[in-house]
């Protein structure tokens, strides 16, 4: 009887130095990907933004913000007081290109933040930058 395969060329090499042949194009990638990553790691290194604290350190301008949040649980828009019903009129609209900016002071309470988020929620603001400064 004929056999329909033929049998496997192994042209004269051993078990071992074809798996070694095979194994040979995949340690180079695995090479180049991890060049890849170290080389694109080190060029997508951004710092971050300055802080307000920075700038004023630096006696820059601080970037602005649509809502200042102090301490006492204060809302401020350019200075003014604003209390929980004269909030959502003095702010622009909603818009998820351009997101609302909040300054925080150093020491506000994260429960302070909680309950302003909500109120900003509650009328449509869905994305929000906050801005903050590390404690001294």
């Amino acid at each position: 009887m004929t056999h329909l395969v033929p049998p496997p060329s192994t042209s004269g090499k051993s078990l071992m130095e074809r798996v070694e042949d095979a194994l040979l194009p995949l340690i180079n990638l695995v090479f180049l990907l991890l060049m890849f990553f170290i080389v694109a790691g080190q060029l997508a290194d951004t710092p971050l933004p300055d802080l307000p604290a920075t700038a004023q350190a630096q006696g820059q301008q601080p970037p602005h913000a649509d809502l200042m949040v102090s301490t006492d649980k204060g809302w401020h828009i350019d200075g003014e007081p604003l209390s929980r019903e004269t909030l959502p009129g003095r702010l622009p609209a909603p818009d998820e290109s351009n997101p609302l900016k909040i300054a925080a002071g150093e020491n506000v309470s994260m429960s302070d933040l909680e309950e302003l988020f909500q109120l900003l929620e509650d009328n449509g603001y869905t994305d929000v930058i906050l801005l903050t400064e590390p404690a001294s």
